[in-house]
């Protein structure tokens, strides 16, 4: 369910300008989608955890909070995030 630090490191790199800016708000809510995407997969197969569910729901209200900070101090690079991790359907 968690990451591990390879792909972790590619996520950032991927994100972010260079390996060590894993602080980038970009950075973290691609990481934060990341694992929201492997919750998901796996309450498919636990349908009664609910522990973990409410750690989904924090999630996600974390990533919301996020996407709406970096909407406020740039347009641009919130457009183009969504459409790279494919957020909005």
């Amino acid at each position: 369910m968690s990451l591990d630090k390879v792909n972790k490191q590619k996520i950032i790199l991927q994100y972010g300008s260079n390996s060590k800016n894993c602080g980038n708000t970009e950075v973290q809510i691609a990481l934060l989608t990341h694992t929201i995407n492997d919750l998901q997969n796996h309450f498919s197969l636990h349908i009664k955890d609910h522990s973990s569910r409410r750690g989904l729901l924090k999630m996600v209200s974390k990533r919301r909070k996020l996407l709406d900070y970096l909407k406020f101090k740039s347009s641009l690079k919130y457009s183009n995030l969504i459409k790279k991790l494919n957020l909005r359907r």
